[in-house]
């Protein structure tokens, strides 16, 4: 029987370990295996899923090994699986190293398949087929999807750090790629380019992250459809900018070793502790109008709160990801790189099983016929 070896005891590792646990024989591994035991044991899971020292990591043909250490580690451990003979999956977009490393592997290279990339692509991929179907010929169109972990009871600072403390900065240093009114735009400073948006009527502050442009193609948009906006983004309770005016002079200058330890202090000060609630909420909205006045809009909004057993965020990055691992282990996915569910029938099968997980997404449409008349 093939065996899952979840490498990490960050953050971000919750309830997808127990899911694994329902289906497959599990390891998790620790920098220790004191750590690991203690996750272990949060979890609720002693006694179903063995407690180990990253160390002793020695995967066999045909298991799967699931990195959940930064996105800087997961080389490393790919090269050890593909030794191996073991399958691969992460959470984190596939870099220029990864990508290569799988390139004729005879293995899975599972990537892209946590909350942000991976919950987001299947949003995105369902929304962009269901608009291609309601409105056909040349069109244009608006497109937007932005997630963000946030604190549950707004705090001074307008957050509380859930995750890598030090990803959270220097994800702020990378210049965004985007469309908006109709031109391709970047913003080498992405908190520059906050906005105000809203979702169900609540007030957020939004700004562009990454590059979005080849997700227009990665996502099945048509080549008839004229992009008004095209953002991939990051979303922040009312008030954000404002709070954070500080952490942005230390990001001007660029001093890494400066943000490290402003990241530290940062997190120490504004921690997400056993006594408060995180809060994840995803958004994904498109919009598209034909030449005739064919219209149809759909968005896609999952708003979920930690509770005792799971942090909002750990919930919605090892969830999916352990679908992604299930589809490994059921033998769906053919060897090479993949980057979460590819398609939309694929994206559609990973939402059911998320469905079946308790995590839903609450979705609205509304459309017009040619001559702007309500359907």
């Amino acid at each position: 029987m093939p065996r899952v070896h979840w490498v990490g005891t960050g953050l971000s590792t919750g309830g997808g370990v127990r899911l694994l646990a329902e289906q497959a024989d599990v390891a998790l591994y620790g920098r220790t295996k004191a750590k690991a035991e203690a996750v272990v044991g949060r979890l609720g899971l002693a006694g179903e899923v063995t407690a180990a020292a990253l160390d002793t990591l020695a995967p066999e043909r045909g298991d799967v090994v699931v990195s959940m250490l930064p996105a800087t580690e997961h080389a490393w451990l790919l090269k050890l699986s593909m030794a191996a003979g073991a399958h691969f999956a992460d959470t984190s977009y596939a870099g220029a190293e990864i990508a290569e490393l799988a390139e004729g592997a005879d293995v899975v290279v599972l990537t892209e398949a946590g909350l942000d990339p991976g919950i987001d692509h299947l949003l995105a991929t369902d929304l962009v087929a269901r608009g291609r179907a309601a409105v056909s010929g040349p069109a244009r169109a608006r497109f937007t999807s932005y997630c963000g972990g946030i604190p549950a009871v707004p705090n001074d600072f307008r957050y509380r750090f859930s995750w890598a403390p030090r990803g959270v900065l220097t994800a702020l240093l990378s210049s965004a790629r985007y469309v908006e009114r109709g031109s391709e735009s970047t913003a080498d400073r992405p908190w520059e380019a906050t906005r105000p948006h809203l979702v169900r009527g609540e007030e957020f502050e939004a700004y562009p992250n990454r590059d979005s442009i080849p997700f227009i193609a990665r996502y099945g948009v048509p080549g008839l459809w004229s992009l008004d906006t095209f953002i991939r983004g990051t979303l922040r309770l009312h008030g954000w900018q404002a709070a954070w005016q500080q952490v942005f002079a230390e990001l001007r200058t660029g001093d890494l070793d400066r943000i490290t330890e402003l990241a530290e202090d940062l997190a120490q000060r504004y921690p997400t502790t056993g006594a408060d609630r995180d809060r994840v909420v995803l958004a994904v909205a498109l919009a598209v109008e034909g030449e005739d006045a064919t219209a149809w809009s759909g968005e896609y909004v999952v708003d979920v709160t930690g509770d005792e057993e799971d942090s909002a965020m750990a919930r919605l990055v090892s969830t999916p990801l352990a679908v992604g691992v299930g589809e490994i282990l059921s033998g769906r996915l053919p060897a090479g790189l993949h980057r979460g569910a590819e398609g939309a029938y694929a994206a559609r099968r990973w939402l059911g099983s998320l469905r079946s997980s308790g995590i839903t997404a609450e979705f609205t449409e509304s459309s017009t016929g040619p001559r702007g008349v309500e359907k």
